[in-house]
């Protein structure tokens, strides 16, 4: 979509989905991608509306997250594959995880951990998952690092559609450097 909508125009939006269908909604707010914040204010407003149940959060920012926090009882999930436990820190629930493709069991068990009270032990899988995520997704635009590491674990074949192509054989090596440092590869 190339229009930078107006947070009139997010309200209106989801309202009018809200109305057109009895599915619950998730905002995703993602301004790395849409070059449009969507302000804490704008997503207490959007959160009125009923079938809106949460949000996925991923200004990278927990000033932003615990200003709608304050203001609404939205659920909030990270979008950033390296604040999940800071933000559940902060009231989130959760994640929406690119590294979650390659390591499900551990990010379940970080937000397990931190959900019982086990605070120690998510740190602990914080700081395991932090380094994967990092420097999974530092070395290009997703999806391509996440298609790429599931192409070297055999997990995917790896094809992508334009304008999304695949990596040099230096940032392949990276994201493979980076699979085995996590323990995934030999």
């Amino acid at each position: 979509y190339y229009n930078k909508p107006t947070q009139e125009g997010y309200y209106r939006h989801f309202a009018a989905v809200g109305e057109a269908c009895d599915l619950p909604i998730v905002l995703y707010n993602i301004p790395g991608r849409t070059a449009s914040n969507i302000t804490p204010e704008a997503i207490a407003r959007i959160a009125t509306i009923p079938s809106v149940v949460a949000i996925k959060e991923a200004t990278g920012s927990l000033d932003q997250a615990s200003h709608i926090a304050s203001l609404c009882d939205l659920t909030i999930l990270s979008g950033d594959d390296s604040l999940p436990l800071p933000l559940m820190s902060i009231g989130g629930r959760g994640v929406v995880s690119v590294v979650g493709n390659i390591v499900p069991r551990d990010l379940k068990a970080m937000v397990a951990a931190f959900d019982a009270g086990r605070i120690a032990e998510a740190i602990t899988w914080h700081r395991k998952l932090f380094p994967l995520s990092r420097d999974l997704l530092s070395v290009a635009t997703n999806p391509i690092p996440l298609k790429t590491a599931m192409k070297l674990l055999g997990r995917d074949n790896g094809e992508m559609r334009l304008p999304m192509c695949p990596l040099d054989a230096a940032a392949e090596a990276r994201i493979a450097t980076t699979l085995r440092n996590y323990g995934l590869l030999a």
